[in-house]
């Protein structure tokens, strides 16, 4: 790529539907958008650096020439409070992308997060900031800052397309985005998914179990099962 292209303004997700995301497990929202939910998410190597952390907010994008993260950084300038940065960098060793200084910015600036295909480096320093970082890979190489990239256009972010304004939402579980066109219909599913399991917890307290209600044994039943009563080894 031997020029860059930089958009100013992004069409982002609705602030309400953002805030509501946040209250709910990327398992569920993953589930509330059906066959759809494989392609917005992210390979299990996209992992966060810090464990017990939510977030959900607005897509900004940076696409980086290898070894550089110049196009990051302008993207880190344009974002709003409660963005998510969504940077790729695909030689993902080649340099970092992220680390304690553009963290520092990121939490004065109060982004939601940041995910990175591609290295981070300052792990420990951003381990105790607690900042939300996810990234497929660790590397302490010094990036350069005079590459050509791309700024809040659509990218390819670990096999998902990823569209500035689009709903980033990221837990334990991994990295999951939702269109932003259908992010208001998912969540709200979502929740009434949230809800009927937070029944199954009572259920639980009260003697149930989920080999009844999750409908396991109703599948097993219908299956071609030999049970025997003894241990594989008995005589």
């Amino acid at each position: 790529m031997n020029n860059s292209t930089v958009y100013l303004r992004v069409n982002r997700v609705a602030p309400e539907v953002c805030k509501a995301a946040v209250q709910v497990s990327i398992a569920d929202i993953h589930e509330a958008m059906g066959p759809a939910g494989r392609l917005g998410l992210m390979s299990p190597r996209m992992r966060p650096l810090n464990r017990g952390l939510r977030i959900a907010g607005p897509a900004v994008t940076a696409y980086c020439a290898p070894g550089d993260n110049l196009m990051m950084h302008r993207a880190l300038y344009l974002a709003q409070p409660g963005d998510v940065l969504v940077a790729v960098c695909q030689s993902e060793g080649s340099g970092a992308q992220w680390g304690d200084v553009a963290a520092q910015y990121a939490a004065h600036k109060k982004l939601a997060g940041v995910v990175v295909q591609g290295a981070t480096r300052d792990t420990d320093d951003l381990e105790r900031m607690r900042f939300p970082v996810w990234s497929t890979a660790v590397s302490p190489i010094r990036p350069d800052k005079r590459g050509h990239g791309l700024v809040n256009a659509p990218v390819s972010c670990d096999g998902v397309i990823v569209n500035p304004g689009d709903l980033v939402v990221a837990d334990g579980d991994g990295v999951l985005v939702v269109p932003r066109d259908q992010a208001a219909a998912v969540i709200a599913a979502a929740r009434e998914r949230q809800q009927r399991e937070e029944k199954f917890s009572q259920v639980i307290r009260e003697g149930g179990h989920p080999w009844d209600f999750s409908g396991a044994a109703a599948c097993y039943a219908s299956l071609d099962v030999t049970e025997i009563d003894s241990a594989f080894d008995d005589a």
